[in-house]
């Protein structure tokens, strides 16, 4: 990836050096800057807010402990997400019956979409009703990909997998909004 093309990769850079020279405000920019990110990639595969910011506290921990052994500095914001995305996981194999929790979750999830008009809101809010349908896998790399613009090989070292695992799970997310639209269409036409 080009680095010219993200200034802020290169602002992060600078602030992970500068942290590793000896300066705190820089470590405090960073949090700024992440934070809120953090939390809500925790949050993507929590659906907790609480649990999401416990995750994101100790994904710091993690990276104050581990930031001096970062060699490529531009890829901090990769690394971190990569932190942030295994500590969720670890969170959900602890939770009992994470399966049935998660199965629990996307009824919830389904019984609060509402049946919209047709506008542009409404397309949106049905893609988002899709998507809630979709494997935490699916929604994981189409979230990274479209709405964090990661790469592929960026997405691959945050989800643990290999890139042609990416690009599978992306192909056949994209496939299921498509088929799951197509069919919603056909039963709101029914419907009307």
């Amino acid at each position: 990836m080009d680095i010219m093309g993200k200034p802020d990769k290169i602002v992060d850079s600078l602030l992970v050096i500068s942290y590793k020279a000896g300066d705190r405000k820089a470590l405090d920019l960073l949090v700024r800057r992440w934070n809120h990110k953090l939390c809500a990639h925790a949050y993507s595969y929590l659906k907790d807010w609480s649990l999401a910011k416990d995750v994101t506290q100790e994904t710091w921990s993690a990276v104050l402990a581990k930031i001096h052994r970062l060699r490529d500095t531009n890829s901090f914001g990769s690394w971190a997400m990569t932190i942030v995305t295994r500590k969720a996981l670890d969170v959900l194999k602890k939770q009992k019956n994470s399966k049935s929790a998660m199965a629990e979750q996307f009824w919830n999830e389904q019984q609060q979409v509402p049946d919209p008009p047709d506008t542009k809101t409404a397309k949106m809010e049905r893609i988002k009703a899709v998507m809630a349908q979709l494997s935490l896998e699916h929604r994981m790399v189409l979230k990274l990909f479209y709405l964090e613009e990661y790469s592929l090989k960026e997405i691959s070292t945050i989800v643990g997998v290999s890139m042609n695992t990416v690009k599978t799970r992306l192909f056949r997310a994209r496939e299921k909004i498509k088929d799951k639209l197509e069919l919603n269409t056909k039963n709101h036409e029914k419907r009307s």
